[in-house]
């Protein structure tokens, strides 16, 4: 090293005088190469690093940092180095080069160094300029870009992801996180970064660039770090903050719709379904379920979900949209997800609520119309004609009686409708109008049906608006009235003692014209007679006699005050 070499020399004496052409009056400098950018120049006082070539006028090496590949480091006007190479390098920038020539006077005079420099010799430096600082450094802070919209900036304490390039001063790179595909993962103000780093990251905000030039006292100091950064270095980070949060932070929520009315809310236990957006807090989407086409279903509060979301979509509206930011310990912690999600990662979600339910949920009904002159309602077995309109409870349309030329019929407990539009149907007048809320499990299930997807709340919209009284489960015929006492002799209208299918399709048929009967509606009424008729013709001769006709009523032995024939 140069401060060494220099030392030597002192200590001996050079004899041959061959190597001086001639004295000059001062130092000359040669500056071959100055960079475009100089950002600084070397004053008295600073600390400088610095490769250097020394030789004789006629080209001859006599020292060289190159060769002990350790640059010399002193500080300038304080002695450590002979006065022309301290007064030469003054005003110079990083990476500039220099040939400062050297009279004996400003080197070392007439006593020569040792066995190596003679007396009175002229010595040539040529130098490049590493580094330059001064005790009375701070960091060095640019920003290169900032976000419009920043609710939040690094503080001490906070735990920050950021992506860097680390290079020397003199441009040399010695670390960067974008060649790891891996940001640097750290607390700030709790000595885990160098100095300078703590200090500069400060005010941050995700997404925010800076460039820093940080000194080696606020740096990696007189020791460096491993081979790539040497003692007495300053260092040069370009920064992209990408996260940050503190490891007190609770989850953030923020409702940006509310639909109107929100009749109820989410609790633990419900069932819901969701679309969301996921992304980091930098704005990169790292995963969506519109992607997909397909919600997210699952249980709220009993651990299906990471902590967060399962906490954060308790107490929501169905339509609500919400967004919510989760620090780590609330998401995936320190492991991360896969290769999609980085270890330590806040995470925003931005959420739609489709629907949600609880499997102990019955059909709810809100009636909007009925007259007060209703004296007949539906029950199950009547033959019904209605109007609807069907959609999922964020107002996407499914289906409606609209879209064909009758409205829809059904014979209530057939079990030809969904569990939960049968029950609904019930209890109706003629003209009154519902709105709906049928359950998944009263609807169609986990699985869906065609258009509507699995575990869907549906909402109805219904009107009726037609009435056919019914019969019970396994009859065909009911009296309204009292049942005729000699019912053969009523029927058997000729007096032979026996009922063809005609006799007995036109007495029927006449008591349902005189009101005093009603057949199974929703079928062909000449259809349901023959099957009258065959269940009172036991022995199958295309007759009904006195011993065969019987009420069903008898037959079932059940109190009731229906009859049928």
């Amino acid at each position: 090293m140069l401060q060494r070499f220099i030392v030597s020399l002192y200590l001996a004496t050079w004899f041959s005088v061959d190597c001086n052409p001639g004295p000059i009056d001062d130092i000359v400098v040669d500056r071959y190469f100055i960079p475009a950018s100089c950002i600084r120049d070397v004053k008295s006082g600073d600390f400088v690093r610095f490769h250097y070539n020394g030789s004789f006028t006629d080209g001859k090496l006599f020292d060289s940092s190159y060769e002990r590949n350790t640059a010399f480091f002193g500080q300038v006007g304080q002695g450590p180095q002979i006065a022309g190479v301290d007064k030469g390098i003054q005003g110079m920038c990083v990476n500039e080069r220099r040939r400062i020539t050297v009279p004996p006077h400003l080197a070392h005079s007439s006593q020569g160094a040792g066995n190596t420099i003679p007396p009175d010799t002229t010595l040539v430096f040529d130098v490049v300029l590493l580094d330059v600082f001064n005790r009375a450094d701070q960091v060095q802070t640019k920003v290169i870009s900032t976000p419009a919209d920043c609710k939040r900036s690094v503080t001490r304490t906070d735990f920050v992801r950021f992506h860097f390039n680390g290079t020397l001063l003199d441009g040399t790179m010695f670390d960067s996180s974008y060649r790891r595909s891996q940001t640097q993962d750290s607390l700030v103000g709790e000595g885990m970064l160098i100095k300078g780093l703590d200090e500069g990251l400060l005010g941050m905000c995700v997404g925010e660039i800076r460039h820093f030039i940080i000194p080696p006292f606020l740096a990696f100091g007189e020791k460096g770090y491993g081979t790539e950064i040497p003692p007495h270095a300053s260092v040069v980070y370009d920064i992209l903050l990408e996260d940050l949060h503190n490891p007190k932070d609770d989850l953030s929520v923020e409702v940006t719709h509310v639909p109107e009315p929100c009749t109820r809310k989410s609790v633990e236990g419900d069932f819901i379904r969701y679309h969301y957006n996921a992304s980091f807090i930098n704005g990169t989407t790292f995963d969506s379920s519109y992607k997909r086409n397909h919600t997210y279903d699952t249980y709220i509060g009993l651990g299906y979900m990471i902590a967060g979301i399962d906490k954060g979509l308790q107490g929501v509206c169905a339509g609500e949209r919400r967004r919510i930011i989760l620090p780590p310990h609330l998401a995936y912690g320190q492991q991360g997800a896969g290769k999609e999600i980085p270890g330590s990662a806040v995470l925003v979600f931005d959420i739609h609520v489709i629907d949600f339910h609880n499997p102990k949920d019955p059909v709810q009904v809100e009636i909007s119309q009925r007259s007060e002159m209703c004296n007949e309602s539906s029950e199950v077995n009547d033959f019904i004609q209605y109007h609807y309109n069907c959609s999922m409870l964020d107002g996407t349309l499914l289906f409606s009686s609209s879209d064909y030329e009758a409205p829809q019929d059904v014979l209530l407990g057939g079990g030809k409708i969904i569990d939960g539009l049968d029950e609904a149907l019930r209890n109706m007048c003629v003209g009154e109008r519902r709105t709906v809320i049928v359950p998944p499990h009263l609807g169609h299930g986990e699985k869906g049906a065609g258009v509507v997807p699995g575990s869907a709340v549906l909402r109805f919209e219904l009107e009726l608006v037609s009435l056919q009284k019914g019969v019970p489960e396994g009859y065909l015929f009911v009296w309204l009235n009292e049942t005729p006492v000699e019912i053969f002799e009523a029927m058997d209208i000729n007096q032979d003692k026996q009922i063809p299918l005609e006799e007995f399709s036109e007495f029927i048929k006449q008591q349902v014209a005189d009101g005093k009967g009603r057949l199974k509606p929703a079928q062909d009424p000449d259809s349901v007679i023959r099957d009258m008729f065959r269940n009172q013709d036991r022995n199958n001769d295309g007759l009904i006699t006195l011993d065969e006709l019987k009420l069903k009523v008898d037959e079932d032995a059940e109190k009731t005050r229906h009859e049928e024939l």
